[in-house]
């Protein structure tokens, strides 16, 4: 059996997360993996997971060698898949490749796999390394597991900001907050994810289109509104745009009206709709990562009902004293605060980006 060096496998396994990265918004409900094809320390082939229906990564690196790969070593971000969907189980294309061992970062969460395709390599006569550079295989799909573990889709809060935490300046005007780049930066987020939110101030304020603006292209996330009374209007820009028809949840006492959209009601929550119910419904509409570009309101119920994992925060340097805040509704006590955790800060333009956790 061939065998190697943990900072070799680490290594490897690096690569395998950075090409599944380039997969981002392009494959739910599959998760995002990166495969490297390995021999004597000398790759051979990569791949990554291609658009639903098509290559998964282990088949899309095993494709560029006529799948074949005796003697090889095969890295994996996530266990190879070993039921039959929309592409065969990858673990057969594995064991007809000739490849002897098989390293993974994380066992997969689908019950319709969870070790079992460990198992079949094993019993195939492959050597299965298992954790390698697993924290960030995990954090790679963090919307992956968090849908099958919870049934819900991780949720990005997305916001532009002044230095003193205002989104609008007194009389509503919030265009523009931040500068070009960090807008442009904001549709590369759009582009990355499978959904995308507003509330219905946003729409009936800002008449959102919802879509991916980039000058090299790029897809549109499913185009998600909260709208409880369904008042968004018959001409609403939403409608004109984008390559499938939005999604409106609103109340399940709003009118009944004829719209261009998927309406799905749901019952009423804390401040308005049950937004877990909601969550669950995209979670089955294929959402695995939802990007929030609401205002105060839809802000503060996403904090309310815990459903908050990360805050990406645009911080412009300016001032507007007495503007809309970021966050809106009653007042926190500070022991009962949201508390947030810093992953990293950058510059964007002449702006910041703060990606923060849930602490």
């Amino acid at each position: 059996m061939s065998s190697s060096s943990p900072s070799i496998d680490a290594r490897f396994m690096r690569r395998c997360v950075e090409l599944a990265r380039g997969a981002a918004g392009r494959t739910a409900p599959n998760p995002m993996v990166g495969a490297v094809i390995t021999l004597n320390g000398e790759v051979l082939a990569e791949g990554f997971t291609q658009p639903l229906g098509e290559d998964h990564a282990e088949p899309n690196a095993l494709n560029k060698l006529g799948g074949k790969a005796p003697g090889a070593t095969l890295y994996v971000s996530l266990e190879p898949c070993c039921h039959h969907g929309r592409t065969p189980p990858c673990t057969e294309a594995i064991l007809r490749s000739g490849i002897e061992r098989v390293v993974i970062g994380m066992v997969d969460p689908d019950p319709r796999v969870q070790g079992q395709g460990i198992e079949i390599l094993r019993a195939g006569g492959i050597q299965v390394d298992l954790g390698v550079c697993e924290d960030s295989c995990r954090d790679l799909n963090a919307g992956f597991i968090k849908a099958h573990e919870q049934g819900l889709p991780r949720v990005w809060l997305k916001t532009a900001v002044t230095l003193d935490g205002h989104i609008a300046d007194v009389n509503g005007t919030s265009q523009w907050i931040t500068s070009a780049e960090a807008r442009r930066e904001g549709h590369r987020m759009r582009d990355r994810s499978d959904g995308i939110l507003v509330g219905s101030g946003t729409l009936l304020a800002d008449d959102p289109q919802l879509t991916t603006r980039l000058p090299e292209g790029g897809l549109d996330p499913l185009r998600v509104v909260i709208d409880s009374r369904l008042r968004i209007p018959e001409g609403a820009r939403l409608f004109q745009a984008g390559d499938r028809p939005p999604v409106i949840f609103c109340g399940v006492d709003a009118p009944e009206r004829e719209l261009p959209a998927h309406i799905i009601r749901v019952a009423a929550g804390p401040g308005g709709l049950d937004l877990r119910e909601v969550m669950r419904e995209l979670v089955g509409l294929g959402v695995h990562n939802l990007l929030v570009e609401g205002g105060g309101g839809i802000s503060r119920s996403l904090l309310d009902q815990g459903l908050v994992d990360r805050l990406l925060v645009f911080m412009a340097p300016k001032i507007l004293a007495g503007g809309r805040n970021f966050v809106g509704g009653a007042p926190f006590a500070l022991p009962d605060a949201p508390r947030f955790r810093f992953r990293s800060t950058r510059r964007v333009g002449p702006d910041l980006l703060l990606d923060l956790e849930l602490a």
